[in-house]
């Protein structure tokens, strides 16, 4: 009987296990981020929401800077601005905000 009980519990536990594998297999992965546009969008000014950085810097008409890798975006007199090296250049931290990115903290 002992024998019989043992090997009942083990093919239930390879049952259970077997289908713990084919459910995490089968999971639906997250669905992906929309993807930025790698244009600038022309804004209500007639000004585009983001320019492409100049020599590692913004111009004067877009200071905001954004780093896309992080989802960051530094505004003058912030903390890390200088050191920023950005992949875009805002007009407004509203037209980096309405782009998905968050303000830093310091």
């Amino acid at each position: 009987m002992t024998r019989r009980r043992t090997l009942c519990l083990a093919v239930l536990a390879a049952v259970g296990i077997t289908a713990a594998v084919v459910a995490r297999r089968t999971r639906t992965a997250a669905p992906a981020p929309e993807p930025v546009p790698d244009t600038p969008v022309v804004g209500p000014t007639q000004l585009p929401v983001w320019v492409p950085p100049i020599d590692g810097g913004c111009p004067a008409s877009h200071p905001v800077k954004v780093n896309s890798r992080s989802g960051i975006f530094h505004v003058p007199g912030g903390r890390s601005y200088d050191r920023t090296v950005p992949d875009r250049c805002y007009a407004t931290a509203a037209d980096a905000e309405a782009d998905g990115y968050r303000r830093a903290k310091a």
